[in-house]
């Protein structure tokens, strides 16, 4: 934490929180200047609080924070953007929540990474702006494991190391990316991937997110990609995520609606 002075200043995005005490919350933040941190809102679940409505989840706020004998205490609280739109519709809550999910699993506290907190706070601008939910979370996905050091290879074959043919390949989690034919047939647990969805899956790697998000790319291609992503991350974090079991359920939801 910066130095020892008492208090000290904050920008962040609220992750999550839980009671604490009869009227305090705790909170799981993600800071631009110490990474994910914990703190304490004081009085915060009393009717007449005053920073209660700063500190949901999924609000990008500047705060004030005091030392406390555990934990640091909210003194002062003040929304930059309360990302709205994202907690009017349950399915971009499931997608936002998606992006706070994944960066909790890959985070531990008080390392500070201001990239990261630039991608997710851009994420969710994003997504709240209403951008294409499937290209503000694969581009996600594929920077954040830039970021935390597990950038699927996509270029050379994760094996041998040869470059990779305009072919379909395989895609190994445990190899940690692309396999070419000879190498794929031999490690189990590799999967087939097309030449399509490598292609998107590597101008997403290497693009800007406005070059990114002009590619227009087919359904079944789309499907895939998002799968031989969830397969890498469920691999490295070594269980499921929770949120996409949610956004399945809210687009079955809404799909049965729009049936009638």
């Amino acid at each position: 934490m910066p130095g020892r002075e008492r208090s000290f200043r904050v920008e962040a995005i609220v992750m999550r929180h839980s009671d604490w005490g009869e009227s305090d919350r705790l909170l799981t933040l993600f800071t631009r200047e110490l990474g994910k941190l914990r703190v304490i809102a004081k009085g915060v679940r009393k009717p007449r609080s005053r920073k209660a409505g700063h500190l949901e989840p999924l609000t990008q706020v500047s705060l004030l924070l005091a030392r406390g004998r555990d934990l640091p205490i909210v003194t002062q609280a003040e929304t930059i953007n309360p990302f709205t739109p994202l907690k009017d519709d349950l399915l971009l809550l499931g997608y936002a929540s998606y992006l706070i999910e994944l960066l909790d699993r890959f985070t531990i506290e008080e390392e500070e990474n201001q990239a990261l907190y630039r991608i997710l706070a851009d994420s969710l601008m994003r997504l709240s702006d209403g951008d294409d939910a499937f290209c503000v979370l694969r581009y996600y996905e594929l920077r954040l494991l830039d970021l935390v050091g597990f950038r699927p290879q996509l270029f050379h074959c994760a094996a041998c190391q040869r470059e990779i043919q305009p072919e379909d390949q395989f895609f190994s989690a445990e190899g940690g990316g692309v396999l070419c034919p000879k190498c794929g047939a031999k490690l189990p647990g590799s999967s087939p991937i097309t030449v399509q969805a490598l292609k998107y899956l590597r101008h997403y790697q290497r693009s800007s997110y406005p070059e990114a998000r002009r590619a227009r790319i087919d359904r079944g291609v789309a499907r895939e990609m998002e799968s031989v992503l969830q397969d890498y991350l469920t691999y490295l974090l070594e269980r499921g995520l929770n949120s996409p079991a949610f956004i399945k359920r809210v687009k079955n939801l809404k799909a049965r609606h729009a049936g009638g």
